[in-house]
């Protein structure tokens, strides 16, 4: 296949015939009465001249016609094709056929017979021309493959053997591409050809410089892009938190220094083999089995110390807290070891509406054992790490509220949680909170069977937990979990660090009966006593109103009383315009602390576990995932005292819209700053007046006035807990520059 191809007229039937007929000239055969049959008798003579020639002459003439009759046998007429076609078709195409009724004895002319000759010759050489073309062709390839031998550094070595063949054909093939060089898998390129898909592919030298310069380049870029990366995500955020998937996976560098062999086969690939743990951080990897209340030690390091202050205005870890003459001043890790949707969106955001994963447990089952436990462990791992115990203490806090769920001690038939992960966690967590002086809140924030029924009790719906069919089943649940917790944390280890410990996150007492519910708190606080835990115990309110619990619990020692307080949440409250907003915080809320913090007067030690800053209900997934807000009236539920359906944002305020309630905090104005720090320094002071408070959250992905460390970046939260320009005491401005729907 050498280059453009002109067409080969010997393998055409029709072409050859009408390139080499004879002149057209009629012929007609015809049987002579006076001669012998099969004579022809030429039209051009008559048959008184045939009678009269002499007998050289005729002896000519008989020759010629037995070379005619030879050579009619030869002629193209004769082949299959020419047999195939009709006679009057070939007569058109070859004036020298003829059929069996035309033969005659007529004899040629002289001039037609010199150019049949010319004819028979030029056949009878065709078959030689055509082996030789052939045989040059073979050569050719011959020539092609001994070429791509030669083939170095890109180039192919110089024709030699140009100069044995120079035909026009010969020449063409060689300087067209798509030739002999193109079948044999060769491209030109820059500098010769080279074999594009042989499987033997060549380059050059500039191209070996090129793909060495771009990994060198590579190999210092990655590292410094990681580095900025991490640094940025972990330090610059502006409007709430980090992702779970930001920054690198971890190194596990400790892994080194023990072997896979070390791991019982009974332990392998389960949450006690180290080598399956997706972070390894700080933990003591060096296996064992040890347990203690059922629950095991790995991962703890033998050794600890409680020497360390949180801020010079607190004492050390192993020094007494004055607690109700000293305030706390805490802030809660939520949303981390038990999944909070507003919180962590990330999580959520990528399932459709109508697959219904509104919480963790539907999370969890969707995701199935294996993936689940990836997808959640990384959460842990990185979306709280020790950098955030060290920014805690940095910003003046000296307590901290950690939210857990029961499935970091077990799971129970039909649970799809994953079990026990979050477990090693919650310890390397305490552990920080010791490296930087801080007190812990262990927060048990959600219970079998779902204590309130709200999503961050793990299974948002029906209330299980003291309630229906197997209301008793998880109350007996519970209160074996604390004798497991309990007995871990009595350890001569959590003494110190361990201040506050919490029986149940917002039991919602409005819809349990509150004879069950106390006679619940009752059994579980006798366990942690009996366990040996001396630290101070907490139970909510349970929605009930603070002045409900007065001379509630009294048998039980050393007992705090938990209310959260929040605004966005009471469909009266939140439409409060600005200044009312304050002002409820510094009257209102400071009038229900001061009344039950006194034993005379009401239940006696309370504290505020649970307040934020935000100004509405705006945030996403905040209402439980795909659900409306009540600041905008997009929020129908089947209880006619909690639906909203039309807007409850201040009145005569305007449009009720959530677009700036959502915005980052960098397109805030300066009036609303002011507000929101005013806001927030105002829920302090009234806290304080009673035990102290822990606000809610640290961190969140995308809702700053719900974190504090979001918050505090963009200057609506103090820079210390201490710090403060506002404290009840002072007036409060109107804000009447700033618009109530901002």
């Amino acid at each position: 296949m050498a280059g453009p191809h002109k067409r080969d007229t010997r393998q055409d039937p029709e072409r050859t015939v009408r390139s080499h007929a004879r002149p057209r000239r009629e012929r007609v055969e015809r049987h002579s009465p006076h001669n012998t049959p099969g004579k022809r008798i030429s039209t051009n003579e008559s048959p008184e001249r045939q009678t009269s020639e002499n007998p050289e002459r005729r002896e000519r003439r008989e020759a010629r016609e037995a070379r005619e009759k030879r050579t009619s046998r030869q002629t193209p007429d004769q082949s299959p094709q020419h047999r195939r076609r009709s006679p009057e078709r070939r007569r058109r195409q070859d004036p020298t056929s003829y059929t069996s009724s035309e033969r005659s004895s007529n004899p040629l002319s002289l001039d037609s017979l010199a150019k049949l000759d010319a004819y028979n010759e030029k056949q009878s050489r065709r078959p030689q021309e055509k082996e030789r073309l052939l045989t040059a062709k073979e050569e050719d390839r011959g020539h092609e493959r001994r070429q791509k031998g030669r083939v170095a550094s890109g180039r192919v070595v110089k024709d030699k053997s140009g100069h044995r063949r120079h035909t026009e054909h010969h020449r063409e093939k060689r300087r067209v591409i798509s030739g002999p060089l193109a079948e044999e898998g060769y491209v030109r390129k820059r500098g010769g050809y080279i074999a594009e898909d042989n499987g033997k592919k060549r380059f050059g030298r500039k191209f070996w410089l090129f793909i060495i310069s771009i990994v060198l380049l590579l190999v210092i870029l990655i590292p410094v892009g990681v580095y900025v990366s991490k640094k940025h995500g972990r330090g610059q955020e502006s409007s709430g938190g980090v992702s779970s998937d930001d920054g690198a996976d971890p190194a596990n560098q400790n892994l080194e220094s023990i072997d896979e062999n070390d791991i019982p086969a009974t332990a392998k690939n389960t949450y006690l083999d180290p080598f399956t743990w997706y972070d390894t951080t700080d933990f003591n990897v060096t296996y064992t089995y040890e347990t203690i209340g059922g629950l095991s030690v790995m991962g703890l390091n033998s050794a600890w110390d409680d020497g360390t202050q949180a801020n010079e205005n607190v004492p050390p870890l192993n020094k007494k807290w004055a607690y109700g003459t000293m305030p706390i001043r805490g802030v809660n890790i939520g949303g981390w070891l038990s999944i909070e949707p507003f919180i962590t969106p990330s999580l959520f955001k990528s399932y459709k509406s109508n697959q219904g994963i509104i919480d963790e447990y539907t999370l969890t089952k969707e995701l199935g054992p294996q993936k689940a436990a990836k997808t959640l462990e990384k959460h842990y791992a990185k979306f709280v790490q020790e950098d955030d115990f060290k920014q805690i203490q940095a910003a003046g806090f000296d307590h901290v509220r950690i939210a857990y769920a029961y499935w970091a001690v077990t799971t129970y038939p039909g649970d799809p949680y994953v079990p026990k992960i979050s477990w090693r966690y919650l310890l390397r967590a305490i552990e920080y909170c010791r490296k930087y002086g801080l007190r812990v809140n262990l927060d048990l924030h959600a219970l079998p069977g779902s204590q309130n029924g709200w999503n961050h009790s793990g299974r948002q719906g029906a209330i299980g937990w003291l309630n229906g069919t197997d209301g008793p089943l998880n109350a007996q649940r519970s209160l074996d979990i604390h004798t497991q917790l309990s007995t871990f944390f009595a350890q001569p280890r959590y003494k110190n660090v361990i201040a506050i410990y919490g029986l149940a996150n917002e039991p919602k007492m409005i819809a349990l009966p509150t004879s069950v519910v106390l006679d619940w708190e009752t059994k579980a606080a006798a366990i942690v006593r009996k366990s040996g835990m001396e630290q101070y115990l907490v139970v909510g309110d349970g929605f009930l109103g603070l002045t409900k619990w007065k001379g509630q619990l009294s048998g039980v020692q050393n007992v705090m009383l938990d209310v959260h307080q929040y605004t966005i949440f009471n469909k009266d409250q939140i439409n409060f315009p600005h200044q009312k907003k304050i002002q409820y915080a510094c009257q209102g809320w400071t009038e229900q602390m001061k009344q039950s913090n006194s034993a005379v007067t009401g239940f006696g030690p309370t504290i505020c576990g649970e307040w934020s800053q935000a100004d509405t209900d705006c945030a996403q997934y905040l209402n439980n995932v795909n659900t409306g807000t009540r600041w905008e009236g997009t929020l129908p539920t089947s209880d006619p005292s909690t639906s909203v359906t039309t807007p409850r944002c201040p009145p005569n305020s305007g449009t009720c819209s959530c677009e700036k309630a959502n915005a980052d905090p960098s397109a805030y104005s300066d009036e609303y700053k002011q507000w929101l720090l005013m806001y927030a320094e105002a829920q302090m002071a009234s806290f304080e007046t009673g035990w102290g408070w822990f606000y809610w959250t640290w961190v969140t992905e995308s809702a700053p006035q719900w974190s504090w460390k979001a918050g505090m970046a963009a200057g609506i939260l103090p820079k210390k807990t201490w710090q403060r320009d506002f404290n009840c005491t002072a007036d409060i401005p109107d804000f009447a520059e700033l618009p109530e729907t901002y």
